[in-house]
């Protein structure tokens, strides 16, 4: 006489068998355990997913945010130098030594100033230091190297970026006795190339 052997025999002990036919969702049941191990699956792959997003997300603010901090950095110290540059002129204009005011266009700006900035670093060199300062003797140019530059535009190309500026005086017809005669009324820091930061890039981020 044949013994029907059961089918519960085969599962784990705590583990029932659910009736044919039907879909037993209990905890400690078969059909429980792999919907379980199934949710759990996806589940991961949706948080790897959505981890990405937001660290692809977060890496961008970050760099924008750097090379905003760099920007402002950078512009703070083009006004000291030029701040240097127009007290510098003042000093001549009251000494009654205007003439010699033409030397401050060949001449690095930078001496003119108590306290170097930090990042100065003197004549350039190639290749440059990212995020420093130095005076092109040469060209008689102001020269910043940009660290970042990812949202910066310029019309040259250059590796690495470089923002470049030179000394020009400020002239006007001014009226001395009676006649027109040309004098230096200020200075400033021109920038040899137009260059500019792009805004699309900001709004693409923040938004």
């Amino acid at each position: 006489m044949f013994k029907v052997q059961s089918s519960n025999q085969n599962l784990e002990p705590g583990t029932r068998n659910p009736e044919p036919g039907t879909r037993n969702s209990e905890p400690g049941t078969l059909n429980s355990k792999r919907r379980e191990r199934g949710f759990t699956l996806l589940e991961l792959a949706v948080v790897v997913v959505i981890f990405g997003v937001l660290w692809t997300v977060l890496l961008n603010r970050l760099n924008y945010y750097q090379e905003l901090a760099e920007k402002a950095a950078m512009e703070s110290t083009l006004r000291t130098i030029k701040t240097g540059l127009q007290i510098r002129l003042a000093e001549l204009i009251i000494a009654n030594r205007q003439a010699e005011a033409g030397k401050l266009e060949t001449e690095d700006p930078v001496r003119w100033l108590d306290d170097k900035p930090s990042n100065y670093a003197g004549s350039y060199r190639d290749p440059p230091e990212r995020g420093a300062w130095y005076f092109d003797a040469r060209e008689r140019q102001l020269v910043y190297v940009v660290n970042t530059g990812n949202r910066l535009e310029l019309d040259t190309a250059s590796a690495p970026k470089e923002i470049r500026f030179r000394a020009r005086l400020l002239k006007d017809r001014l009226q001395i006795g009676g006649a027109g005669v040309e004098g230096v009324t200020g200075i400033t820091l021109a920038p040899v190339h137009p260059y500019r930061w792009s805004q699309a890039a900001r709004r693409a981020i923040l938004a």
